[in-house]
């Protein structure tokens, strides 16, 4: 794993900043002495500032088989995600380009304005076979950047054009920005939306996930979407022991209120540097309860801060998670959630059209 302390930053998630061990990379370049002595010489290094890089990868779709997942195609329109949410699972994937999970991850993001592009040539080929698309899967579409990029719309345009299914996951009312675009998909069951609200405390959230829209604008997010005719479900992941999970019952009725369809949950989940980054947010924000934190999640995980095994990293095992289940299904009940699933419509898919128009 990594580990390189550093002060907290106010507005990021992450307290550190080390390279990952995953992939034999040093955790820190043989500088000289000098670069020790940096910040005693010419002062606190200046606030990090976002910076995006423009990637152009080949192809946009990924494929997954995972048989804990409900899909089997994404899109990330971006890499990196400035939220800076501590518990997010994506953050390991930033090692892939010798750059860190921690500050980097929320600081150094990718965007691929060709994403729209290189979907319509997937959805031209004849081999192509119609699925619903997720969005939102790894990092989030409508993160700050999206309001100047606006890839996710470019890729929403097309799905409209196409009447090809898409669900959407955000913590962001920036979703709001394209209601008329998935209100139009959504008319034909060709969209729905997961949004996620995490705590009602906007002092657990400002810590938790320090640049994500405040609780209160999330919940109206839902309000709207929903009296679009936007089928949302709300996510209240993840459920973090003594931190958050006292909410769950509170949670799940405002959602309800909200307009929600259906709710659901997943206990924290702290794969590979998510763990070391996590331990260390604890240490900052929760020095009198981390031990307890911990204890809990490993209790959760068969001993280990992380379980990576189908079937039970989503749910957790043992009594904690137990307690965790039987408290969210009793609270999902009195809210009156149905548990009704909904499906997609695939029927209506029409390939892009190409230089000729089409005939009929």
């Amino acid at each position: 794993m990594f580990l390189s302390a550093m002060a907290a930053e106010k507005g990021r998630g992450a307290t550190l900043n080390g390279e990952s061990r995953r992939f034999n990379l040093a955790e820190r370049q043989a500088d000289g002495d000098w670069l020790d002595a940096i910040e005693a010489l010419d002062g606190p290094a200046p606030r990090r500032r976002t910076e995006v890089t423009v990637e152009h990868p080949r192809t946009i779709l990924t494929r997954n088989a995972s048989p804990d997942i409900s899909f089997d195609q994404s899109i990330n329109a971006y890499r990196g995600c400035e939220h800076g949410c501590i518990y997010c699972f994506a953050r390991p994937s930033h090692a892939y380009h010798d750059l860190s999970p921690g500050l980097d991850f929320e600081t150094r993001l990718f965007a691929k304005p060709d994403a729209a592009k290189l979907l319509r040539v997937e959805l031209s080929k004849k081999s192509y076979h119609v699925a619903t698309i997720a969005m939102g899967t790894n990092t989030d579409p409508y993160q700050p950047i999206e309001k100047d990029w606006r890839i996710t719309r470019s890729i929403l345009e097309l799905l409209v054009e196409t009447r090809h299914p898409t669900f959407i996951t955000t913590k962001s009312d920036r979703i709001l920005r394209d209601i008329d675009l998935i209100a139009d998909l959504a008319r034909d069951r060709l969209a729905a939306v997961m949004l996620s609200v995490t705590s009602l405390d906007p002092a657990v959230a400002r810590t938790l996930e320090p640049r994500a829209p405040h609780p209160m604008r999330r919940l109206d997010a839902i309000r709207r979407l929903s009296d679009a005719g936007i089928p949302v479900t709300a996510s209240i992941s993840p459920v973090i022991p003594a931190i958050t999970d006292h909410e769950m019952e509170a949670l799940i009725a405002r959602v309800a209120e909200a307009g929600a369809r259906e709710v659901t949950y997943i206990p924290i989940r702290l794969p590979h540097e998510v763990a070391p980054l996590f331990r260390a947010w604890l240490a900052e924000h929760y020095p009198d309860r981390a031990a307890k934190v911990m204890a809990i999640v490993n209790d959760l995980r068969g001993g280990r801060d992380n379980d990576p095994g189908f079937g039970t990293r989503m749910k957790g095992q043992g009594v904690w998670a137990d307690l965790l289940r039987t408290r969210f299904l009793k609270a999902r009940k009195k809210a009156g959630f149905s548990g009704e699933k909904l499906v997609l419509r695939t029927d209506l898919f029409r390939p892009p059209e190409g230089a000729q128009m089409r005939l009929f």
